[in-house]
């Protein structure tokens, strides 16, 4: 910051569509948690209060339909945005098994060990590249998330049709793995996520790169010092570079992070006083 006014130039970390797909993400989320929270918790007073806010449970069930269809074609924005990566990087190959590839590697159970004797002040801070292990557990809870709630979902919603091959009882279980699945994600997404990506102290109180696409050089030698040494011993650091949002983007994207903030800390406060005064 100089006087008071964000660095000229800073480094592109997310591109536009990473920054959509991850607003999409955000607003079809929390539309799906609230909306399904409200039924699987119908019998407290905060469930029902937001149900009538949201126009009744029929309502919320339209709501929970479209923010679905929603998650759905982020996720398929996400595949096609892949093949083109795969044309960036010359085949599959050198996407998955690259140096920035998502899928877990030897280095990341070395760097989740070294970080654990780092938690507690038995070493140094690990040397952090393009992606951490927890941002790509974080990557795959959606893949799995998809996968189980997504199905399950579709199950429900389409009764008739998945009936014709399962048998009666698979909506019996598509009911109660839909339900309990999606609770396990969302306590995920609003404790293990948020503190991950907001709440640790060299974040806190809000990581903004997700949202802005971009971040000063000095927090990218601080938060992935390897990352930076590659960008500079090849030469592509300054490719890499782009002038900073004027103040009233920032303020814009920070209202609308803010509000998804403080909304995911509502429904984690709902669900704990549900399952702890009110389960049924």
């Amino acid at each position: 910051m100089t006087n008071g006014r964000p660095e000229e130039r800073q480094f592109v970390r997310f591109t536009r569509l990473n920054r959509t797909l991850h607003a999409c993400m955000i607003v079809s989320f929390m539309s799906l948690a609230l909306t399904g929270l409200t039924l699987k918790f119908s019998y407290t007073a905060w469930a029902a209060t937001l149900s009538r806010l949201l126009g009744g449970y029929e309502t919320a069930g339209y709501i929970h339909r479209a923010a679905a269809v929603m998650m759905f074609a982020t996720f398929l924005a996400h595949l096609k945005d892949l093949f083109r990566l795969k044309k960036e990087y010359g085949s599959w190959r050198g996407l998955i098994f690259g140096p920035n590839t998502m899928l877990p590697t030897r280095k990341d159970v070395t760097e989740f060990a070294a970080t654990m004797k780092w938690f507690v002040g038995l070493g140094p801070r690990p040397h952090y590249g393009r992606w951490t292990y927890w941002e790509k557990f974080d990557y795959f809870a959606v893949f799995w998330g998809i996968a189980i709630i997504g199905s399950t979902g579709l199950t429900l919603w389409f009764p008739v049709f998945f009936t014709r091959f399962l048998p009666g009882w698979a909506i019996n279980v598509a009911t109660i793995i839909h339900s309990d699945e999606a609770l396990l994600a969302t306590g995920f997404i609003f404790t293990v996520h948020f503190f991950n990506t907001h709440l640790r102290p060299e974040k806190f109180p809000m990581d903004t790169s997700i949202f802005t696409g971009r971040m000063p050089l000095a927090e990218l030698k601080r938060d992935k010092p390897l990352e930076y040494e590659t960008l500079v011993h090849s030469g592509k650091l300054e490719a890499s570079m782009a002038e900073a949002h004027p103040p009233i983007v920032l303020r814009t994207i920070r209202t609308f992070a803010w509000t998804a903030l403080a909304l995911g800390f509502c429904i984690v406060i709902w669900i704990i006083y549900a399952m702890l005064f009110a389960y049924q």
